[in-house]
This record gives C-alpha cells, structure tokens and sequence, in this order.
C-alpha cells in the first residue's frame, strides 16, 4: 500500500528567516482571534493537520514549525524553552502582529508556557495539550556517598560522551518506520489514529540535515524553568486540555498544576498523548468553547 503524504488542506505554507535561520509555518483563516498551534518533540505542523481547517472557520490559525524540527531549519545550537520562546515573540511581532492565543502539545506546551510568562503583552491565553516539563521535587536529604556518585555522573554527562554515544544509537533507530509505530502505540489510546501518514510525519524530518545535531542537543539541553515556578508569573488564563489516557504526562500531572494555578480551566479527553491527533473533533470544540468564553 503507498501512502500519499500531503500537508493540511488549502492550508498556506511558507517561511520566515528568523535570526537567518528558516522557519516554516502554515497559515489558514480570514477572521477571528489569533491562534498559534505548537507541537511537540520530534513532531511538526503536520500534526495539526486535522485542527487547522475546522478552527480556522473562527479563527486566523498560525501553525509553527519550532527551530529545530518539522521542516523548520535544524541548526546547532542549544535548545531551550527560552529559544522557542523568543521565536514565538518574533513571530508574533513580525507575521502576526497581533497578541495570539497559544495552544501547545508536549514539548511545545512548555515553550508555549515560557513565551506566555515572558511576554504576556503577545499573550491572550494558553491552552497546554498534555504539556512537557517537570514540577521541582521535594527535597529529600541522600547520603554523602550518593550526592557524590551523583556529582560523578554529572561531570561525565557533562563531558558529552556518554550522550552523544546514546543519542546516536536512539536517533537512528527512532528513524525506522517499525520503531516511530512502537512508540506511538503506547501513547495512543485509538491506535485506528496511527495511520501511515502520522508515521510518515513524524519520520521526515529525521531524514533533514542536521536532524542528529538537534536530537543530541535536546539531550544537552541545560534544566529550564520548573512548572511551578512558571505557573506562579503566569498573568493569562490557561486551559488543561488534556488525554487522560497519557502514560507519561499523565492525568493526575493536571492536579499539580492546578495546585499552582487554581483558575486553571481543565478538561479531561479520553485520549492518549496527543489529543488533538486522536481526538481532534473533541479537542477542536473544545478550544473553540473556551476561547469564545475568554473573548
């Protein structure tokens, strides 16, 4: 069976040199609000392909490829939130032009998170998709020969070695169609919604130069700002928007986030990780319901 790999429907593609590094997007929708859609690690704006044509009947929807991913230019740099975050402001300063509501998965629910703490003026809401990040852990006093094998592992993480070996074993095999599909039904609930195309989307930009570099980078990648502390500058409503079905960002996460952000509105989808993929029907009303509230 061969497989015919197309972007969203009547859906504009095009690109935007930021810091003279290309950065793709895709744009659809004449009136309404101002939607930015994000996804996450390893995924791109293909993944938004079954959201852009229904929301962008209400809404001007922007769907930006993060730097390092998708069909975006893949550089050797460090990624952080704090980049992406800086993309997000430009983007909106200089295409846009206009505050944007921000809706996230994974990976780009973080970076969405960053941009919406820094730069509330771009802001209007955030709707995080089972969003990626760590809340700080209690502190738990260890015995001094533990700190210290930690302290050894440490400086040879640090040393790049033992990553680079790791990352390149993974990178390689995570380009391999059979793997892609393994990993993808563990996260989804509907496994009907692991289609060809989804595995195809998610392959792609692997296949782009520079793809390892951005790969062992994320590995790199220096600690950014925990959740919490995130949540606690946070000035805009937020959105939980979230698959229940998740086995790594799982629901009870949306329990500790609201813990830091009472006000946070949440709704729980019966879907995995990806719920606007698996679920984009429930998950399109659902951003359609809230933003409406909040404007």
């Amino acid at each position: 069976m061969t497989a015919t790999f197309t972007p969203s429907p009547s859906s504009k593609q095009t690109y935007w040199t930021w810091r003279d590094w290309r950065i793709h997007y895709v744009q659809k929708g004449q009136k309404g609000p101002c939607l930015l859609l994000v996804h996450g690690f390893g995924a791109s704006t293909d993944h938004w392909r079954k959201n852009i044509e229904i929301l962008s009947q209400s809404y001007r929807v922007w769907a930006i490829d993060l730097l390092g991913f998708g069909r975006s230019q893949k550089p050797n740099t460090i990624y952080t939130g704090e980049l992406w975050r800086d993309q997000f402001k430009a983007f909106c300063e200089e295409v846009i032009q206009e505050p944007v509501f921000i809706a996230g998965n994974s990976l780009g629910g973080y970076a969405s998170l960053c941009f919406a703490v820094d730069c509330p003026e771009w802001v209007r809401g955030v709707i995080l998709l089972n969003c990626a990040g760590r809340f700080t852990a209690p502190e738990r006093p260890q015995p001094v020969w533990k700190q210290r094998m930690g302290n050894a592992r440490q400086r040879v993480l640090r040393s790049g070695l033992v990553i680079d070996t790791m990352s390149l074993f993974l990178f390689f095999n995570a380009r391999r169609r059979s793997q892609i599909r393994k990993v993808l039904q563990q996260v989804y609930k509907d496994k009907a919604a692991i289609t060809d195309q989804l595995v195809e989307d998610i392959r792609r930009p692997s296949l782009d130069k520079g793809a390892l570099q951005v790969f062992s980078a994320v590995f790199k990648s220096p600690p950014g700002r925990t959740l919490d502390i995130l949540l606690q500058d946070l000035e805009r409503p937020l959105f939980l928007l979230w698959g229940a079905a998740d086995p790594w960002m799982t629901s009870a996460k949306t329990d500790t986030f609201r813990e830091f952000y009472p006000a946070a509105a949440l709704e729980l989808l019966d879907a995995g990780h990806c719920p606007h993929d698996e679920r984009p029907e429930l998950v399109n009303a659902a951003i359609d319901q809230w933003i409406t509230q909040q404007c």
